[in-house]
């Protein structure tokens, strides 16, 4: 999908967004990895690197534990997806036990960077916030030091016109962002 800036930005930034259609190659277990590895070297308060994620492939038993977690409003496109994941959030910090008030916001720099280190290996990525939150903790046996932030998909493009309304007017829909000018000022 082509996007329009005013300002000059990076390939891969230009490049990542949000599909809802997925193809059905799978995603190596190889990749997985590349991808993961990419969200472990985000910048984190302390260098706590407070963020955990668990991850399941299509066809796999975990893939639909984690997909029976999903909103309903989700189910219909993700279930195409090649990897389900739940990026998940230590809410202390282990050097002192302390509340980590920043631990949402480095398991988001985790995730931009997983988004990015996707999209340079031509697959795309999808993070939602709509999901069972308890259901989810109940899945993965969570304590209550870890906490659900969102849940992803992972996988290669695939044709919108395979998804069923409202999605597929979504996909074909083009892509805007607000202008500099609505959340950035000079002081």
């Amino acid at each position: 999908m082509e996007l329009e800036t005013k300002y000059n930005i990076h390939p891969l930034l230009e490049k990542r967004w949000s599909p809802r259609a997925f193809s059905p190659k799978p995603v190596t277990e190889e990749d997985v990895n590349e991808i993961f590895s990419g969200a472990s070297w985000a910048p984190s308060a302390m260098n706590e690197q407070p963020w955990q994620y668990v991850y399941a492939l299509r066809g796999t038993s975990g893939f639909d534990a984690l997909w029976d977690c999903l909103a309903t409003g989700n189910q219909p496109w993700t279930k195409n997806a090649a990897v389900l994941f739940v990026a998940l959030q230590r809410n202390t910090y282990e050097k002192n036990g302390r509340l980590n008030k920043l631990a949402m916001h480095d398991v988001g720099m985790a995730n931009a960077q997983l988004l990015l280190q996707a999209g340079a290996k031509d697959i795309y990525g999808h993070l939602m916030g709509g999901f069972e939150n308890d259901k989810v903790i109940e899945v993965l046996n969570l304590d209550e030091n870890v906490s659900p932030v969102c849940m992803g998909a992972l996988g290669y493009l695939g044709n919108a016109d395979s998804l069923e309304e409202p999605y597929r007017s979504r996909e074909k829909a083009p892509r805007t962002r607000k202008s500099l000018e609505e959340f950035v000022r000079r002081l």
